[in-house]
């Protein structure tokens, strides 16, 4: 096959016009044009005068090597890369423990089956619930304010990013193209194949609880096991490896294999961790609001005369500024057509987060507008970010009048450092409601001087950006984990042979596919260790 980039072609072309096009473009007959696979396909909207669709695609010709060396000079045809997933190994005949993943989210949605599917019949420990009594639990907030600290948005099977826009993209290095296995495998559990080629492929919530499901039936039909409402409570390490686990019901397991696949919200078991000796250390992320403005304002900013074409769908956009303090402030998880949801996982703390079905038909577009921090902001130790972001959650509570309303200012009002008393003409889509307010006290004075002198710059690069009635509802805090379990190169704690820390919680991901990704290479990393010397 044949990788060609950068064929161009009206939206309303007609099935045939794309091989006749690639004909053209290689200099061969049309006849000769064989299977065509759209590799990557996306939408050009920058001419008033059409939309064009930009191909890459893998095609059949008959004679591929003296068609690229008569190529030779033309950089956008060039061999296609094999992507298809290639196991490293299977799982010896006898194990002495079966190998454990802790947490249930992408990373250990894609550890648990890859071990699988290598023989490896993994046990997961989810502290949450099922998916769907989960969405349940977390409904619960949304409506009634009533929050359940161990099934909520955090919590539970397919972690943060089952309550999100689903987005499936990222600008993490993949030379073995792992992401392409992530993909496929959401195929298989029932994702739309556009997600294969689409330029910037998202899911949303409701259709990917149906895909959790079904790679959890998976998991299980090729003998591993998924157990809910299991919390980690300590792990067990004797001469620096890895014995076994304790789990809050009193319930141990032996494991000489422990994968920590946690999210950014497992406070209390980074704790534990700490306490039990595992290296880990403070790391950067960021804190800021979440922005809402109308999805119409932001289709014709970034869209023009195009905007609304069906083609297109809702536009987003990303944004960053670096302002005079030294900090940098930019647009975090955009959800067009989306809502701003309740995130937290503690009682008594407000946060906020973005969410989107796969229609992204709501009336608004919303985004985290966040200013990144470093442990220079927060001294004191692996868990001293965690810190801050309970004292912001904290204050963010009691700003939205101690009920899990959130706090809110028109951009209008932020902007001239005055209480916002009365909506414009953006409502809120935030449950279980907001609560007006000055969110000036509501994160550190750098922030809110970095975030007021952003939102000008952005709207000179998205015209409409800072409307007055825009609203910003706080805080956006767990953006990413705030500490990093290190690992080396084999994907082993530091100090914890047989520790595999993984995904966004131990500081390796940002996002659903990075960290399915980062759940396969630990995985992979896992079954070297069973492998011959030679072979591994």
């Amino acid at each position: 096959m044949l990788r060609v980039s950068e064929i161009r072609l009206p939206v309303d072309h007609p099935p045939e016009a794309l091989p006749a096009a690639l004909a053209v473009r290689l200099g061969v007959p049309r006849h000769e044009i064989g299977e065509i696979t759209v590799f990557r396909r996306s939408c050009d909207a920058r001419k008033a005068s059409a939309l064009m669709f930009s191909y890459s695609v893998d095609v059949a010709v008959p004679d591929e090597a003296a068609l690229l060396h008569k190529l030779a000079g033309d950089r956008q045809v060039q061999p296609a890369p094999d992507m298809r997933y290639h196991f490293v190994g299977r799982a010896p005949r006898t194990l002495p423990t079966r190998p454990v993943i802790v947490g249930f989210g992408p990373a250990g949605i894609f550890a648990a089956l890859i071990l699988a599917q290598s023989g490896f019949r993994p046990i997961v420990l989810e502290r949450g619930k099922a998916v769907r009594e989960r969405t349940r639990d977390t409904w619960g907030l949304w409506r009634r304010k009533v929050l359940d600290p161990e099934s909520n948005v955090q919590f539970g099977e397919g972690g943060a990013g089952t309550f999100s826009d689903g987005k499936l993209y990222s600008q993490i290095r993949d030379p073995r193209h792992h992401g392409r296995k992530v993909l496929e495998e959401f195929v298989k559990a029932g994702a739309p194949a556009e997600i294969l080629y689409v330029n910037k492929p998202h899911i949303g919530t409701f259709r990917l609880v149906g895909m959790v499901e079904q790679m959890r039936r998976e998991i299980e039909r090729l003998g591993g096991e998924v157990r809910f409402q299991q919390r980690l409570a300590g792990v067990h390490i004797e001469a620096g490896r890895v014995r076994g686990v304790a789990l809050a019901s009193g319930e141990e397991l032996c494991c000489e294999q422990l994968i920590l696949a946690l999210g950014h919200s497992a406070r209390d078991t980074f704790a534990m961790l700490q306490q039990a000796g595992v290296f880990m250390e403070a790391k950067p992320f960021s804190i800021g609001f979440r922005i809402e403005h109308p999805q119409s304002l932001i289709d014709k900013a970034r869209f023009g005369v195009h905007a609304g074409n069906p083609v297109l769908g809702a536009a987003d956009y990303k944004l960053v500024h670096h302002c005079r303090n030294g900090r940098s402030v930019y647009s975090f998880c955009m959800c067009p057509g989306g809502t701003v949801v309740a995130a937290t996982s503690e009682e008594r703390r407000v946060v906020t987060n973005g969410m989107s079905q796969y229609s992204r038909n709501e009336r608004n577009a919303n985004a985290g507008i966040v200013v990144g921090i470093t442990p220079l902001d927060y001294p004191g130790g692996p868990l001293a970010g965690i810190a801050l972001q309970r004292e912001l959650e904290s204050r963010a509570f009691e700003l939205g009048g101690s009920s899990y309303e959130a706090p809110a200012q028109l951009v209008g009002d932020f902007l001239a450092g005055r209480p916002s008393t009365q909506l414009g003409s953006v409502q809120p889509s935030y449950q279980p409601g907001v609560r007006l307010t000055d969110l000036a006290t509501a994160l550190p004075d750098y922030a809110i001087t970095a975030i007021r002198e952003a939102l000008p710059a952005f709207e000179r690069q998205l015209r409409g950006f800072a409307m007055a009635d825009a609203v910003l509802t706080g805080v956006e805090t767990r953006t990413s984990s705030p500490l990093r379990i290190t690992r080396g190169e084999d994907c082993q704690s530091l100090n914890v042979r047989g520790l595999y820390p993984a995904g966004e919680g131990a500081g390796y991901a940002g996002g659903i596919l990075s960290a399915g990704v980062d759940g396969i290479r630990v995985a992979e990393a896992l079954i070297r260790e069973f492998l011959p010397v030679e072979a591994a």
